[in-house]
């Protein structure tokens, strides 16, 4: 699970939440990650942060 974090402190309790419902959510900050950059991690899902 990718979680593209937009600065926003509630991201990490999403990814808290993500994480006891059995994910292993890796956070990336949106200025941080590209298309290329998320291809390489092929997630199985993204959620993308406030």
């Amino acid at each position: 699970m990718l979680v593209i974090d937009n600065y926003d402190s509630f991201v990490y309790i999403l990814v808290q939440y993500l994480g006891e419902l059995g994910a292993s959510p890796v956070v990336r900050r949106h200025d941080e990650i590209n298309l290329d950059g998320i291809r390489a991690l092929d997630p199985d899902g993204m959620l993308i942060s406030p």
